[in-house]
C-alpha cells in the first residue's frame, strides 16, 4: 500500500493514501435515482475539491434517447437541486466536459460493443489508459446479465501488472437471501477477481462510521473499556421519518430487515465491536469485520420469539399531517405482511462481549430521522453517590450520531453548584459541522475515489455479504415457517410498537430517545 501523506502507510487505507488513477466511469442506470440524487452530485464535488485525477470521464448508459448535451443539461439540473454545492457556471463548465452518455439497453448485446466503441473513442482525448469503472445502479435481478455482458463485449481486463485496471460496483441489495446473494456473487466472480469487486455500503462512507475507528483506537481512554466488563448494552438505531413513498415495488419485496439490517445495521455492528486490526488495509480490517458477524449468535424458533420483534406503520400524525398506514400506501397490498420496523436482541459470543446485548432497530415513518450508535456503560457500585436504590444514577452513555447531525457525545455526571450534594447528568458534545465550519462530504464522494484509487477497506468483501445474509435468512425462513398473516402496527410519527418497548424493558432497561 502507498504510504500516506502523515507518513504512516498503516493510516493509509483510512486516510485515502492511495491516489485515484485516470478512470472512465460508466453508470448504469444512469438517468435513474440513485444516479441523480447521489453520484452525480458526488462527483461533481470531488470535482471541485480538485480530488478527481486529471483524466476522467462520467459515461452515462441508460436506454432513455439522450445525446450527450441533454445528458449534462440532466446531471446539471440533478446536482443543482441534490449536490450540498450549487454549479456555477465557470466550474461548471469545466466539469462537464467530462460528461457523456451512451444509449443501449441492458439487455442488447450490440449496445455494449457500441459502449467499447464509444470508450475508445473518448479516452485518449482525455489521458485515460483503458482504465474503467463500471457502477451498477441496477435492480439486483439485471446484475448477472449486465456481468455476462460486459464480459462478451470485451470491456473487462484480466487482473494483471501493466494492464488498465476494471473495476465493478455492486450497489446493494445483493440477493434477497442467502442463495440469491451467492447466485450473484458467483457469477460476478465468473468475470471478475475478488480484487476488482467493489461491494458498496454508503454508511460505510460516513465520516462518522469512519470516525468510530479512530475513536476506539486513536484514543487510549476508549479500548481498555471497550469491552463486557465495563459495557452494559449497545443499541444501534436507523431511524427515517418518510414512509415507503415511490419505492412500493421494492419494498414490499425486500422490509425493513433485508433493506437496512442486513447490511447497514450489520456493518455498524461489525465496527463496533470488531477487534483491533494490526493495520488498516483492506484484507486485515474486513478480516477483523468478519471475524464478528462469524461470532453472532444463531437465532433459533425460541429465540426469535423473545429476541425480534416486526411490524408496520398505521395510520398517524407526521409533522401535524395525518399519515396513512402501510397498507394503504400506493402499491401496497391491502394484506401485506411486510415488516416496516424490526427490533432485535443479539449477541457477539465471543470473549470480549460474552454477555452484552446488542439491540438493533429500524424503521419506517418514526419521529425523525436519526442513525447513532449507543455505548451505555456499566453503572458504578450502589454506594456514595448511587446508594438511593429508587433514584440511582443516569449511566454513563457514549452516542455517535451517523447522521443528520454527525458527531459523538459522551454523557457523564457532575456535582450541581450549591452547598449540598446534587448529581446531574451533562453531556459533552462534538459536532463536525461547529467544529471544523464546513459541510461533510457526502459518503458517496469518499467511496467513489476510493474505487478510482483502488483501496477497499471501506466495502464489503464477499464472505461478508454472505455471512450477514446467513444470519438474516434464519429470521427470513423463521417468520415464513410461522406464516404470520397480521402484524403490530405503530401509530405513523411514533418510536415503533409496544412489542418492541417490552423486548428490552423485560432485560431492565429501555430505548434511547435519539
Amino acid at each position: 500500500m502507498a504510504e500516506s501523506s502523515s507518513g504512516n502507510p498503516l493510516a493509509a487505507g483510512l486516510e485515502g493514501g492511495l491516489l485515484a488513477e485516470p478512470s472512465s466511469v460508466v453508470i448504469f442506470g444512469a438517468a435513474g435515482d440513485l444516479a441523480r440524487r447521489k453520484l452525480l452530485p458526488a462527483v461533481y464535488n470531488l470535482f471541485l475539491d480538485g480530488m478527481l485525477p486529471a483524466g476522467c470521464a462520467i459515461v452515462g448508459f441508460a436506454r432513455r434517447d439522450m445525446d450527450d448535451g441533454s445528458y449534462r443539461a440532466m446531471a446539471r439540473e440533478a446536482v443543482q437541486r441534490y449536490s450540498r454545492r450549487p454549479p456555477d457556471d465557470a466550474h461548471w463548465q469545466d466539469f462537464e466536459r467530462s460528461i457523456f452518455y451512451a444509449k443501449g439497453n441492458l439487455e442488447d448485446d450490440g449496445a455494449y460493443r457500441s459502449l467499447r466503441e464509444r470508450l475508445e473513442a473518448i479516452e485518449p482525448g482525455l489521458g485515460i489508459p483503458g482504465n474503467r469503472i463500471y457502477y451498477l445502479s441496477i435492480p439486483p435481478s439485471e446484475i448477472i446479465p449486465v456481468v455476462e455482458r460486459l464480459e462478451r463485449a470485451g470491456l473487462v481486463e484480466a487482473m494483471e501488472p501493466d494492464r488498465p485496471f476494471s473495476r465493478i460496483i455492486v450497489e446493494k441489495p445483493i440477493g434477497h437471501d442467502l442463495a440469491s446473494a451467492r447466485e450473484i456473487n458467483e457469477a460476478v466472480a465468473r468475470v471478475f477477481d475478488e480484487r476488482q469487486v467493489f461491494r458498496i455500503d454508503h454508511y460505510l462512507g460516513k465520516e462518522t462510521v469512519q470516525s468510530l475507528l479512530v475513536m476506539r483506537f486513536a484514543n487510549s481512554i476508549f479500548e481498555p473499556l471497550w469491552n463486557q466488563k465495563y459495557i452494559d448494552h449497545v443499541q444501534i438505531t436507523v431511524a427515517e421519518e418518510e414512509g415507503v413513498g415511490t419505492r412500493a415495488g421494492y419494498y414490499e419485496e425486500a422490509g425493513a430487515l433485508r433493506d437496512m439490517v442486513q447490511n447497514h445495521i450489520l456493518q455498524l455492528l461489525c465496527m463496533v465491536a470488531m477487534e483491533p486490526p494490526w493495520a488498516l488495509n483492506a484484507d486485515v480490517v474486513r478480516d477483523h469485520k468478519i471475524a464478528v458477524l462469524n461470532c453472532l449468535r444463531p437465532l433459533s424458533a425460541e429465540a426469535l420469539e423473545s429476541c425480534v420483534v416486526r411490524a408496520q406503520y398505521g395510520p398517524g400524525f407526521v409533522r401535524g399531517e395525518d399519515a396513512p398506514g402501510y397498507r394503504r400506501e400506493e402499491g401496497i397490498k391491502p394484506d401485506s405482511t411486510t415488516d416496516t420496523y424490526v427490533a432485535i436482541k443479539t449477541f457477539v459470543d465471543n470473549w470480549r462481549w460474552a454477555g452484552v446485548p446488542f439491540y438493533l432497530r429500524t424503521g419506517k415513518r418514526l419521529p425523525k430521522r436519526a442513525s447513532e450508535i449507543a455505548v451505555q456503560f456499566k453503572d458504578v457500585p450502589q454506594i456514595l453517590f448511587n446508594a438511593e436504590g429508587s433514584a440511582p444514577l443516569e449511566p454513563n452513555v457514549l452516542v455517535l450520531r451517523i447522521q443528520p447531525d454527525e458527531g459523538l457525545s459522551l454523557r457523564i455526571a457532575t456535582k450541581l453548584p450549591g452547598p449540598r450534594v446534587r448529581i446531574y447528568p451533562v453531556k459533552m458534545d462534538f459536532r463536525y459541522g461547529s467544529t471544523f465550519g464546513e459541510q461533510t462530504p457526502e459518503a458517496y464522494e469518499r467511496l467513489i475515489l476510493d474505487v478510482m484509487a483502488g483501496d477497499a477497506t471501506l466495502f464489503m468483501r464477499r464472505d461478508a455479504v454472505e455471512a450477514s445474509w446467513a444470519w438474516v435468512t434464519q429470521i427470513l425462513e423463521g417468520w415464513k415457517a410461522r406464516g404470520t398473516r397480521y402484524l403490530p402496527e405503530y401509530p405513523a410519527g411514533t418510536w415503533g410498537p409496544v412489542e418492541a418497548d417490552r423486548l428490552i424493558e423485560r432485560d431492565g432497561r429501555k430505548w434511547r430517545v435519539p
